[in-house]
């Protein structure tokens, strides 16, 4: 059989079993109450699959390398050359790890008892399907992170979705009565799926196709459209049958009917995966050629040198990261959902939290898919200010829009024991981990001394040369933002927020901190990371060095703005909080004569006639 064959084959069954652990897990971990005979059937369903995916991981990697050495050689030898790739190459490393995460969650799967472990076995998957999304068309396209970023979402998406659906078809038997409503969690579920395979479908096309022309004139271009048509049947039959068709049917009805309709749109799935594979190695219209005589910036960060910073080039200058974006937006659109859910029903959230999240949306928006992001990767200063504004500026509007209160009341609550999202954040608001992190004075240390341990450590580095570093930098310090603003001027649940006066002195320790730091580094002659911004080849702009100090002088100077508004922020909120005390003592004066005074008063009569006593 000859190895492109092999090669085809391997990667559709390791696809198509990573769907079906997936879709296990996930049964257990959201969809079923603990202890419903349904639990014992997907626990199979994710122990086998997870299996095959392993094995199947493997073989992809020898039949792989079958297939690009191209010519016979002793078995031995094989072996040895497979692992020389394996160690050396990068994209034998990467197919290393999917087999490697392969390996763990098979380990996992076969352990799983509750839907904890369930969520925690989710995340080596998420680990391989980092590495996968970093070989085929995405490792060699023109903008490579972009590309990379719409493969993960893209595969992510498609295994959820395909996972979710056939898990359901598996169970159908021990779901019995209960069928409706697991059906109603999954159909969620696969929604978000179907949204993220058709924003990164859109990416991936945007990045491979020359022309519109290459849609019917190029094999790429037809299987690419074959698959839009597959997936557009695929939504069309999941949206019909769980808004209409599953509504009508009764529990009967259920266990008979609608599992074979199902079986249309796990066609239509499967057909959409095969189809991806056997897309994944065909030449896109758009080669992938080296770069001739790359610019030193070019060959650092994958893009040419962005023009001289200016006010005009601060506000126009955009460039997309998906996954970031997707992310951002999503949980923009979902705070706008649950906002309209508790209008609906009659409850009241005020409308200035809605725009002061929206406002922390938009900010967020500008400084990962903006000139922050841009300037960041060539210059210090520009890096400088993505900083800041992650940790101090986009945090506040964040923390005043109350997310998490929001989505506690909005979220519906489970009641048959099964996890859903609302259980899973109060589960997470409840733990250790975050009761520490979000305690204020742990909060004002990571605050402030996280910058300390992120630019003088490898770190800063890292998080310059990998994209994944960059992504984790982006979360870490947005959440470090928002666990001090939220004990300081927030209202989501947590911290157990101290005194005012203490708050204002956490402010100013902060503030003389961020000071402190910016002075650091407009004094100091040795450059960060030298091997990033000493080889850019800015032909504009200060040197590096001169860049370095005058970004410490940006960390001072855009450091002070946002604490003073913050420090505004909390004196405001202890004047209302003393007003709103002063208005309960005296309705309780009201109410029982002051009787808290006439006490007092009597205290104090009770002294001085001890006081007259010889």
């Amino acid at each position: 059989m000859p190895a492109e064959t092999l090669v085809t084959m391997a990667g559709g069954v390791r696809d198509v079993a990573l769907a079906l652990t997936v879709g296990g897990l996930i049964a257990i971990a959201t969809l079923l109450p603990p202890g419903h005979r349904a639990v014992a059937r997907a626990a199979a369903v994710a122990r086998w699959s997870s299996v095959a995916w392993a094995v199947s991981a493997v073989a992809y990697v020898f039949v792989s390398y079958a297939y690009i050495r191209n010519s016979p050689v002793a078995p031995e030898r094989f072996v040895e050359e497979v692992w020389s790739f394996v160690t050396t190459i990068d994209l034998g490393q990467a197919y290393a790890q999917m087999a490697l995460g392969a390996i763990v969650v098979s380990v996992l799967a076969a352990l799983v008892r509750t839907p904890v472990a369930a969520a925690w076995s989710l995340v080596p998957v998420v680990w391989a399907l980092g590495w996968q999304a970093q070989t085929g068309h995405a490792a060699g396209a023109a903008d490579h992170h972009l590309a990379t970023s719409a493969m993960f979402i893209h595969i992510a998406a498609s295994a959820l979705w395909l996972g979710v659906i056939a898990a359901l078809l598996l169970m159908r038997g021990p779901l019995g009565t209960d069928a409706k409503a697991v059906v109603r969690r999954g159909s969620r579920i696969a929604l978000w799926a179907a949204a993220g395979i058709v924003v990164s479908g859109i990416a991936n096309a945007w990045i491979r196709l020359a022309h519109v022309s290459d849609l019917w004139t190029t094999s790429y271009g037809r299987l690419l459209v074959l698959k839009v048509l597959l997936m557009s049947l695929a939504i069309a039959l999941a949206a019909w049958h769980r808004r209409v068709s599953l509504p009508r049917l009764s529990d009967a009805q259920v266990r008979d009917r609608f599992w074979r309709v199902m079986m249309v749109d796990v066609g239509a799935l499967v057909a959409v995966v095969l189809v991806a594979v056997v897309l994944s190695g065909t030449a896109p219209p758009v080669p992938i050629e080296a770069v001739d005589a790359p610019s030193p910036a070019y060959f650092l960060t994958g893009y040419e040198l962005p023009p001289e910073p200016s006010l005009l080039n601060w506000v126009a200058l955009w460039r997309l990261e998906i996954l970031s974006a997707f992310a951002i937006i999503s949980g923009g659109l979902m705070y706008v959902v649950w906002a309209a859910r508790l209008h609906r029903r009659g409850d009241r959230w005020p409308w200035y939290r809605t725009a002061w999240f929206l406002l922390g949306i938009a900010t967020m928006l500008w400084i990962t898919q903006g000139a922050p992001m841009i300037y960041g990767m060539v210059t210090f200063s520009g890096h400088m200010v993505e900083h800041m504004l992650l940790v101090m500026v986009a945090p506040l509007p964040l923390a005043l829009g109350a997310p998490v209160t929001l989505a506690l009341r909005a979220l519906p609550a489970r009641t048959d024991g099964s996890r859903g999202p609302r259980e899973y954040l109060r589960g997470v608001i409840d733990s250790r981990l975050l009761r520490f992190l979000s305690n204020p004075i742990v909060a004002a240390v990571n605050f402030a001394g996280s910058l300390v341990v992120f630019y003088y450590s490898p770190l800063f580095e890292f998080a310059l040369t990998n994209h994944v570093g960059h992504l984790w930098m982006l979360v870490h310090f947005t959440l470090a933002g928002y666990f001090f603003a939220n004990a300081l001027v927030g209202i989501d649940p947590g911290p157990n927020r101290p005194r005012y006066a203490l708050r204002i002195v956490m402010i100013f320790a902060t503030m003389a901190f961020h000071a402190f730091f910016g002075v650091s580094l407009m004094s100091s002659e040795v450059l960060l990371a030298p091997r990033w911004f000493g080889l850019m080849g800015r032909d504009w702009g200060p040197d590096a060095i001169t860049d370095q100090q005058y970004g410490g002088s940006l960390a001072w100077g855009i450091g002070e703005l946002p604490v003073v508004l913050l420090a505004i922020g909390v004196i405001i909120a202890w004047r209302r909080a003393d007003e709103k005390e002063s208005r309960r003592k005296d309705r309780q004066a009201e109410r029982d004569d002051d009787a808290e005074l006439r006490a007092y008063n009597a205290m104090l009569a009770q002294v001085a006639e001890r006081d007259r006593e010889p």
